[in-house]
């Protein structure tokens, strides 16, 4: 594993090897999920920030923030 400034992700060479192993079908479900767990995570985060905002103003910001 290398550090330097320019790479922000590491990752294990045993969570690489695992990963390695899956076909490309459960990769781009394991992509999925985590992008589905970010949206929510951001939901969560946005709506307790900005109470006042109603559900639409909230999923304008979530799209707009994982769209960039």
């Amino acid at each position: 594993m290398r550090l330097d400034k320019g790479q922000i992700e590491v990752i294990d060479d045993v969570m690489a090897e695992i990963l390695r192993s899956k076909t490309p079908a459960e990769r781009i479900h394991i992509g999925f999920e985590m992008w589905l767990s970010a949206q929510k995570m951001l939901f969560s985060h946005l709506s307790t920030t900005y109470p006042h905002w109603s559900n639409e103003q909230l999923k304008r910001e979530v799209a707009r923030r994982l769209s960039h």
